[in-house]
């Protein structure tokens, strides 16, 4: 449960390695600022995901499941995975500058409601086109 929890509150995990009821105003500022939510929404939110962290085990190094430990291989193709996803911030050429110059990058996220009415998907991209890409 520990790791569902820490899978589904990732952020808020960033944020605090252990969350405890002294936290209650900073998890309610996050959900109030991520999900847009109003003071009562979000003094529950924060209620439930502070009950759940009571109840789980919310320790930094997962449990085998089934008592049994990952296995070498597994655990080596887990690693190679992680190589191949991970690229360096600058390709360096030996004994030289960087091979290609640093660079600056964005990541835009939209988040968008949960809607059927497909005009409010038409306008958010018209205007994300309108104003990104000029």
């Amino acid at each position: 449960m520990g790791e569902a929890l820490k899978d589904a509150y990732s952020d808020l995990f960033v944020i605090k390695g252990h969350p405890t009821d002294k936290d209650r105003a900073l998890i309610e500022g996050k959900f109030k600022s991520v999900h847009n939510a109003n003071d009562r929404l979000a003094e529950l939110m924060a209620k439930t995901f502070l009950s759940l962290v009571k109840i789980a085990d919310i320790t930094d190094k997962p449990k085998p499941v089934g008592g049994k430990s990952e296995s070498k291989d597994a655990e080596d193709r887990r690693e190679q995975r992680l190589e191949k996803t991970t690229t360096p911030f600058l390709d360096v050429a030996p004994n030289g500058p960087p091979a290609t110059p640093p660079g600056l990058y964005y990541n835009i996220q939209i988040h968008l409601p949960a809607t059927k009415d497909i005009e409010v998907y038409s306008a958010i991209f018209r205007s994300l086109k309108e104003h990104l890409l000029g």
